[in-house]
């Protein structure tokens, strides 16, 4: 759990002690401080302490070993897709998603020394979805995309690296943190770039306390391997008028026989035109799990 740069171990050990005083009010991050995560953390549950974690399974496991109450993890992004693992890492977590919750993404490129005009960098490292969302304007400056665990991480990197010639994508707060100069702000390819992040906790939200709200709910479903499985299986959300607004597949294991599928749907159990659709679903389908009805924090349609 030390496998932070050295320029992050301080400031993550006084936050991780912090946390343990209080676990039930910590909230677990995957990332170094400054991290888009961390941001997150504390725009979302500003009341709960945030918790850095070396991994997404680390966060998970705080929550699950009680270090911390609740974690947030970034599921997509607007631009890059899906976070590579997250829909393995969630089901398997055996957490229920309590929330979501949608933050403007806005990188800088930082490195050691200042700021001349016309300088040039060799390589920079960040988070692959960080590097992904910036790839034209890396391209074409020639600079090489190198991964690291996080974007923060990826500042902490370079500082300790001590090296001018390498920079980092990271959020321009981990400049201030970890003693960078911040060489251009806003290099992500988009102006909106967006990601959506969900909070998780042991138990699942009563969904008794959601009448009333819009309440997203999230399942996944593996399908029959038989014809139109799948057709099948989404004719109860049609047929009972539920809106669907997130069907992505994945492979489990490696007999690449069946697929299972990672699906968000407006509304929650117990209202009688989800309950018929899940129970449709369900039926054409070899397991439906559900991970968690939530409030929306962004209007869907």
């Amino acid at each position: 759990m030390r496998s932070f740069p050295g320029p992050a171990l301080e400031i993550v050990d006084r936050m991780r002690a912090a946390a343990a005083a209080e676990p039930l009010r910590a909230i677990a991050f995957q990332g170094s401080p400054g991290a888009n995560s961390h941001r997150a953390a504390t725009e979302a549950r500003p009341e709960l302490l945030p918790l850095p974690c070396f991994s997404f399974e680390d966060a998970l496991d705080a929550v699950k070993d009680g270090r911390a109450a609740q974690a947030i993890i970034p599921i997509e992004n607007s631009q890059h897709g899906r976070v590579a693992d997250i829909h393995f890492l969630l089901p398997e977590s055996g957490l229920s998603i309590v929330g979501e919750y949608f933050m403007p993404i806005h990188h800088a490129l930082m490195a050691l020394g200042e700021n001349a005009e016309g300088r040039r960098f060799e390589a920079a490292y960040s988070h692959p979805q960080a590097l992904g969302q910036s790839r034209r304007f890396l391209r074409e400056r020639g600079i090489v995309p190198l991964s690291h665990a996080d974007t923060a991480g990826a500042a902490a990197y370079v500082a300790e690296r001590g090296d001018p010639s390498v920079a980092a994508i990271a959020p321009a707060i981990a400049a201030e943190l970890y003693g960078l100069t911040i060489i251009a702000h806003n290099v992500e390819d988009s102006a909106d770039n967006m990601t959506r992040f969900v909070v998780l906790a042991r138990e699942p939200l009563e969904v008794a306390a959601l009448v009333g709200e819009a309440v997203m709910t999230t399942f996944i479903f593996e399908v029959k391997n038989i014809p139109a499985a799948l057709y099948k299986a989404l004719g109860g959300f049609a047929t009972n008028g539920v809106n669907m607004t997130k069907l992505e597949s994945y492979q489990q294991g490696t007999s690449f026989s069946a697929t299972t599928f990672y699906a968000d749907i407006i509304g929650a159990p117990g209202d009688p035109a989800v309950d018929r659709a899940l129970e449709e679903c369900a039926f054409h389908s070899k397991e439906l799990r559900i991970l968690g009805s939530y409030p929306q924090a962004r209007a869907r349609g």
